[in-house]
């Protein structure tokens, strides 16, 4: 947003705010997570961010408030788009927040983040956000801080955010544009575009390092697997009870029981991790897409090779995830002392199957940008 922006007093029409944020669902039953997030997300919009809006006669609206009807789906995005101000709650990285959020940053028209203290999600760390707790105070304190905001915003103009930035930056060859042509940069020395990808890049490097998690892990229990196949089959060649070769199996089922945890655990965060980076990659390939190639820069190009790399390995730590889940699916008719490590590596299955579709999607994009690639 640049510097020009008006305080609605001065305007021919009172300012317009979209609330992002969860919704939650007003007719679950009490005490459901649903009925509670409503309720939550409800009080903030009540008790902080309306009251906020207000003071500066914005008129501050929800998804649930929207009064036209009509297809919600496209209201929604057309609100995202053309709201002269957006306030994100950001709590906990929900997907549909997060592809809105994105959808926003991209316009870079006036967004504000809020978010409760020690549910923000990793990937946006580096945006400015207004933080609250569920306290009387701390909500009243986050009020005065988006007032506090407001006011400087409509006086001297909001910041523009990263994406814009980006935008702006590969538009004009690469380099960042200037306190002056932004409107609103803090300093002299706006960062550059490795600098507007680094919040990008950060999360897929953390994607990298689940994925070698997991390989080590899955190497751990492939270990310990050979050493039971060996210990079962001289157990069946010495003819030994199945009293022996049971306390056998449930030795086994001990010893993967912890490394299964930790593969389920490291497939969660890296399906997570996938959900809170999935709008801000998707927004940095469009803008990557929108500059000739011949005007982009090596970070781009890296940042593209990033994405097909991760994709790779992805598709490797997949297939060994899936043959170990064949493979272990197959063991449960033999003991329930199985059955926990074998749920856990099923879990981390079904995780990692509906994540990595999602990071073939960018290396897809990614390779048909990408410099020399044919497709």
């Amino acid at each position: 947003m640049n510097g020009s922006s008006t305080h609605p007093q001065q305007s021919h029409r009172p300012w317009t705010c979209f609330v992002i944020g969860s919704i939650g669902d007003p007719y679950a039953d009490h005490g459901s997570p649903e009925r509670e997030a409503y309720e939550h997300h409800l009080g903030i919009f009540e008790q902080v961010i309306a009251p906020a809006c207000a003071k500066y006669e914005i008129i501050a609206v929800r998804a649930d408030g929207i009064a036209h009807a009509g297809d919600i789906n496209e209201q929604i995005c057309r609100h995202v788009i053309e709201s002269d101000l957006v306030i994100a709650d950001v709590s906990g990285g929900n997907p549909n927040v997060m592809y809105e959020l994105g959808l926003r940053h991209i316009t870079g028209k006036p967004t504000i983040h809020i978010g409760e203290a020690g549910q923000l999600p990793f990937d946006i760390a580096s945006i400015r956000t207004i933080r609250y707790r569920r306290t009387r105070s701390h909500l009243a304190g986050a009020r005065r801080e988006i007032e506090t905001t407001l006011e400087a915003g409509l006086q001297d103009g909001f910041e523009m955010l990263t994406p814009a930035r980006v935008l702006l930056g590969l538009q004009s060859g690469g380099e960042a544009p200037s306190a002056e042509e932004a409107g609103a940069a803090a300093n002299d020395d706006p960062p550059g575009l490795l600098d507007d990808f680094a919040a990008i890049e950060d999360g897929l490097d953390a994607m990298t390092a689940h994925m070698e998690a997991m390989t080590r892990t899955i190497e751990t229990i492939g270990t310990l697997s050979e050493r039971s196949s060996t210990e079962m089959r001289d157990l069946t060649q010495a003819n030994a009870p199945a009293s022996a070769r049971l306390a056998a199996v449930a030795r086994y089922a001990d010893s993967i029981g912890a490394p299964a945890k930790d593969l389920n655990t490291v497939a969660g965060a890296f399906a997570e991790r996938m959900t809170t980076l999935d709008s801000g990659v998707r927004a940095a390939l469009s803008l990557v897409e929108s500059t000739p190639p011949d005007e982009r820069g090596e970070e781009t190009e890296e940042f593209l090779e990033q994405l097909i790399s991760l994709s790779e390995s992805a598709q490797e730590g997949l297939s060994q995830v899936i043959f170990f889940g064949t493979s272990a699916n197959g063991l449960v008719r033999i003991s329930r002392h199985l059955r926990a490590p074998i749920k856990d590596i099923s879990a981390a299955v079904k995780q990692m199957t509906t994540a990595i579709a999602c990071t073939e999607e960018w290396a897809g994009k990614a390779r048909t940008l990408s410099r020399g690639t044919t497709v």
